[in-house]
């Protein structure tokens, strides 16, 4: 990846940072994902670290993207924008142990980086302190720090760049060599590793984001920087029995990971570490003012949920039965060895409509508000579901281009796959209700496509701030009824609002109403819904589906 090498530290370094780091973790995914032993030798550090660092660079796009389309004065985002965006973004995404060490390494530079709101950029100085922060609040997070780790590699790039002085190329540099040495000591400092023959990891992966950050600042590439380390002869004496790093259950460690997202104060945050650490190990609890990334490996992880539900609300929850897959994932596991003909992979907004997807045989990837899931994230859907023809509902627009990569992906592994493009999770509903898994492939595909472009669709929500729209100028809080994407009713009451949406698509003629209540939609709207449908459109069935937390407040479909 061409790059023109920054002086400073701006928020155009950060973008290309991110970028380069996503291409970096690309090429060594792999081998890094095979010399994964430690904490448990599941091999998936490096897709672990590339998913997480997809996550930050598309907030940090994000960024950028929405600095354009909203029309802000200046030539882009600030600093603190770019780096808040990356550390937050690495923060919703995070996978694994080494992942979720990621995203408080970032935030960590964030914190220092984001400082002074009017610095539209930073020198060596201010990235040699950013570092440092970085290295330090790692550590922090981690309930038992262990060396020979990432977080020993991220605490002698600290160090080397707190030596070195010049520009930020100069203290990437001395940062990326410091990692480099220390990262080729972890065998000697970890014997898991000593008795694999390999390096860290983690380590390896965070030597690849350095190296990332070195052609940031210098114009050359990754490739050029990330020399491997060589894995070094296993000792015989060290080659026989249970190895520290195997898979939990060999060797009567936990038997589960368990990952969520949780918003809760500090101080509930704080008695949840303390349960969580009684429960089990790899404790690390990444993020703060009010959202963390919590993760931990147990053997109740009903138990490590259920903390996170005292302490405050958890989702994204993601647990991993160490050598057997994931066991927290929508749509049904089956061995390893036996592939199954055909899966659809779904997006869906809430909880409730995936609980929906998930009965009628799909797997499913939830996207939250603001929180868009990666391709990384449906490729890794793919591979659980793991079929040999694969079919996508993306059911939001912005998401296609995030399904067709997904897409390519899982073709070059060589599964069939294909997009439906759905804008909207009424039209998948509509699709899946037609899919059959034992029909011709490319039948199946037209019947869901038909059934999908079939069903207009529409949403209620509340206006977030004024704004001209193609029904006129909405305030704040205003209730808006969108059809097929665009504004075609302003109100001030949901109710009354989703029934003028209704009756405005019913006047094209329908024979079944879906209605999708999100969290937030009155308790009595579905019912005057239903009434308005049977009194009015003779032949037109409804059904009515709890969506829980899906951003809308209510969703509606027509077929």
């Amino acid at each position: 990846m061409a790059q023109v090498p920054q002086t400073f530290f701006d928020a155009l370094a950060v973008r290309a940072w991110c970028g380069l780091a996503l291409d970096a973790l690309g090429r060594a995914r792999e081998e890094i994902d095979a010399i994964n032993v430690y904490p448990v030798a599941d091999g998936d550090t490096g897709t672990n670290l590339y998913l997480t660092v997809e996550s930050a660079t598309a907030a940090v796009d994000a960024v950028f993207e929405g600095h354009k389309a909203g029309g802000a004065p200046g030539p882009g985002p600030t600093l603190a924008d770019a780096v808040r965006a990356m550390a937050h973004g690495a923060l919703i995404g995070a996978r694994g142990n080494s992942g979720t060490i990621l995203a408080q390494l970032l935030r960590g530079m964030a914190q220092v980086l984001a400082g002074d709101e009017t610095a539209d950029r930073a020198d060596g100085q201010g990235l040699r302190l950013a570092l440092r922060q970085a290295a330090d609040s790692a550590r922090q997070a981690v309930a038992h720090p262990v060396e020979g780790t990432v977080l020993t590699v991220a605490s002698a790039a600290a160090d080397a760049a707190g030596a070195a002085r010049g520009d930020c190329g100069a203290v990437a540099r001395a940062a990326h060599e410091g990692a480099r040495a220390a990262l080729a000591e972890t065998p000697d400092r970890l014997a898991v590793l000593r008795r694999a023959g390999v390096v860290d990891a983690g380590g390896s992966g965070l030597v690849a984001v350095l190296a990332a950050l070195v052609a940031t600042f210098t114009g050359e590439t990754p490739r050029d920087l990330h020399a491997r380390v060589e894995a070094r002869p296993v000792p015989p004496e060290d080659a026989a029995g249970c190895a520290e790093g195997a898979p939990a259950p060999e060797c009567g460690g936990p038997a589960f990971e368990v990952i969520y997202l949780l918003e809760a104060g500090d101080t509930a945050v704080a008695r949840l570490r303390e349960r969580l650490d009684r429960m089990g190990d790899s404790l690390v609890v990444v993020g703060g003012d009010g959202l963390w990334n919590v993760h931990v490996h147990v053997d109740d992880a009903g138990a490590a949920v259920e903390a996170g539900v005292e302490a405050g609300r958890p989702y994204r929850i993601r647990i991993t039965h160490f050598g057997a897959g994931d066991v927290h994932t929508a749509g049904a596991e089956r061995a390893q060895g036996e592939r199954a003909r055909r899966a659809v992979v779904a997006v869906v907004p809430g909880e409730g409509l995936a609980g929906l997807y998930t009965e009628a045989g799909a797997t499913t990837v939830l996207a939250r508000p603001g929180e868009p899931p990666a391709s990384g994230e449906l490729v890794q859907a793919v591979r659980r579901a793991h079929a040999r023809e694969v079919v996508f509902l993306p059911n939001d627009a912005d998401l296609r281009h995030t399904a067709a990569a997904a897409a390519e992906q899982v073709r070059a592994e060589g599964i069939r796959a294909a997009l439906i493009p759905t804008r909207s999770a009424v039209q998948g509903i509509a699709a899946l209700a037609v899919h059959e898994p034992e029909r011709r492939f490319d039948e199946d595909v037209v019947a869901m496509t038909s059934a999908a472009g079939a069903t207009r669709y529409a949403e209620v929500t509340v206006a977030e701030r004024q704004s001209w729209t193609m029904a006129g100028i909405c305030q704040a809080g205003d209730v808006l009824g969108l059809v097929d994407g665009d504004v075609a009713v302003i109100g001030q009451d949901v109710t009354a609002t989703a029934e003028a949406v209704l009756d405005r698509m019913l006047a094209a003629g329908g024979e079944l109403v879906t209605l999708v209540l999100g969290d937030d939609a009155p308790e009595s709207v579905a019912a005057h819904l239903e009434s308005r449908v049977r009194e009015g459109y003779l032949a037109v069935d409804t059904v009515v589906y709890r969506g829980g937390r899906q951003g809308a407040v209510l969703l509606i479909g027509v077929e």
